[in-house]
């Protein structure tokens, strides 16, 4: 199928809440009502309900309970609370999926966000927006599933959604990626440039100029979860790691195989996202 046919399938595209849709637009607009956005997201009693469990989960152990949504912009930032809620919105875009466990999906998804965030402080890059786009990076995986699912369950025979050779199968069944496809979604969500690019260039962050540091961190990141997801042995994460984007990035290879915490660690309590 067609890119631009895969977008015309209604119900390729996941459900999102509005107030998603107006945190996103916030990224583009410097006079955001920050009142406005908290009196929409009290009103949202699912979203409201997921952010208040993850702002007081280990994750952010901040040092007093968060009650109210305020309570929560006060303490983690509007910027953070941008983050949770339209990472709450994507987890919930799609209840069902043919051939697809989308709560180990989304698991996955976490661990490559919650690697992405710790990279990106370790490369000295924006961590909100590694964090973001860690959690989006594979959304391009449902949209296709939902649009073509006879296309994808015959690949998914081939090679399984986290098969480190699955972008390649996609290319060459389709002519573009699971990657391609979330740009593309990013961007019609209109979602800023910069993440709409780092999405389409994370499986080859190398292959583009100038090199894009998010996308590099989003490449380990998604390897490193694959190989959680996997069940890799330390010895198969050595021999597999992406040492030319860890030198780009300016990062040590012990600091990926050694030094980083556990994934468990890592990501404790960000479950709270999978409602």
């Amino acid at each position: 199928m067609q890119l631009e046919a895969l977008f015309k399938q209604p119900q390729a595209l996941p459900a999102v809440p509005k107030i998603v849709h107006e945190l996103i637009d916030s990224f583009n607009s410097d006079d955001v009502s920050i009142d406005d956005i908290a009196k929409k997201l009290a009103a949202d009693p699912v979203l409201s309900a997921r952010l208040l469990r993850l702002a007081n989960s280990a994750y952010y152990h901040v040092s007093r309970s968060v009650g109210t949504v305020n309570d929560a912009l006060t303490m983690l930032g509007f910027v953070t609370v941008r983050t949770l809620v339209i990472s709450s919105g994507l987890t919930g875009g799609y209840k069902s999926m043919p051939g697809m466990d989308l709560k180990q999906f989304w698991r996955y998804s976490l661990h490559t966000a919650a690697v992405a965030g710790w990279l990106a402080k370790k490369a000295g890059v924006n961590a909100d927006q590694a964090f973001t786009v860690g959690l989006m990076h594979g959304i391009g995986q449902l949209v296709m599933h939902a649009g073509m699912p006879e296309q994808m369950l015959a690949l998914d025979k081939l090679a399984s959604p986290l098969d480190a050779r699955r972008i390649d199968m996609e290319r060459t069944s389709f002519g573009y990626s699971f990657a391609t496809v979330g740009g593309e979604l990013a961007k019609q969500w209109r979602f800023p440039l910069t993440f709409v690019d780092t999405i389409k260039h994370f499986p080859d962050p190398l292959a583009h100029e100038p090199f894009d540091a998010v996308s590099g961190v989003i490449h380990l990141a998604a390897w490193r979860s694959r190989g959680e997801h996997n069940g890799l042995t330390p010895e198969e994460l050595e021999s597999t790691l992406p040492r030319d984007v860890c030198v780009k990035l300016g990062l040590k290879p012990d600091e990926l195989l050694k030094d980083m915490p556990p994934i468990s660690e890592l990501a404790d309590g960000l479950d709270a996202l999978l409602g």
